[in-house]
């Protein structure tokens, strides 16, 4: 009997893979990632303040020592970085180059001044004969007036340094009205400089006092109608409470035990 079955046949095709690709794929993505990563970290360094940057170097240098310190804007989660007498200086300089970029400063340049006292930084806005950062017999700051203190208060509030405003006016009796005076002028100026440094930057529990001194305090003792005589000065203390009539008090009382137990000593000697 003849079996007509065709035979079955078996067709196996090789296919040939190029090869498995492994993790690299993984490896470059994550690069890719780090250098975005990096980039970023590049542009907000470009935008932050020196007192940030400051501190970032400081970290790297020292991490046990300045990588303590926080620097920070007002809108930052930081602590902001405290101006003592070490650095007053800087922030004098950081002040000067911020002003120097104001449009037509140069005319303003005369009417600054920035002195480093016992209190502080004291910076003084000088007035001319007809009126710089004030109107004559006005409280309310020129346009002038709001361009420099706006500036100030952008600094300064990035600091947790305490400030007081003063307001001095020169010898001239204020004639506009026999209810109205220097004190009062005086006052409000300085006032109503806190209240704009306060829109722009200053925060409210930074001002510690605001100051009226009519013309107890002249700048030109020997000129008292000068023009220069009318200035608001704007005080940066250092790190801590500023000193108070007690606190005067107390060193004087501290100062004259000292010395009259030093006498005291001699004597026995």
């Amino acid at each position: 009997m003849v079996n007509n079955a065709r035979p079955v046949i078996i067709v196996k095709k090789k296919i040939n893979h190029s090869g498995h690709h492994g993790g690299a794929w993984k490896v470059a993505y994550a690069d890719f990632v780090t250098a975005m990563m990096a980039l970023f970290i590049v542009l907000w360094l470009l935008n932050t303040s020196k007192p940030v940057k400051e501190a970032i170097a400081g970290y790297f240098q020292d991490p046990s020592g300045t990588g303590e310190k926080k620097g920070t804007s007002m809108t930052g989660s930081g602590e902001a970085l405290a101006v003592s007498k070490d650095n007053m200086g800087q922030l004098k300089e950081e002040l000067q180059k911020s002003m120097l970029q104001m449009k037509d400063f140069d005319k303003l340049k005369n009417q600054v001044e920035m002195t480093i006292t016992q209190e502080g930084l004291r910076i003084e806005l000088l007035e001319t004969e007809s009126g710089t950062f004030f109107d004559l017999g006005n409280s309310r700051p020129t346009v002038k007036g709001q361009e420099l203190m706006d500036m100030l208060a952008e600094e300064l509030g990035k600091l947790p340094n305490k400030i007081s405003i003063e307001g001095h006016t020169d010898s001239k009796a204020y004639v506009k009205s026999r209810e109205y005076g220097n004190w009062e002028l005086s006052s409000d100026r300085a006032n109503a400089a806190r209240r704009l440094m306060q829109t722009k930057g200053i925060r409210a529990d930074q001002v510690s006092q605001v100051r009226g001194y009519a013309d107890q305090k002249l700048r030109k003792p020997d000129a008292p109608l000068d023009a220069s005589n009318r200035r608001i000065s704007v005080i940066v203390h250092y790190v801590g409470k500023p000193p108070g009539p007690g606190d005067i008090a107390e060193g004087i009382k501290s100062a004259e035990g000292n010395k009259y137990k030093s006498e005291k000593e001699e004597k026995e000697q």
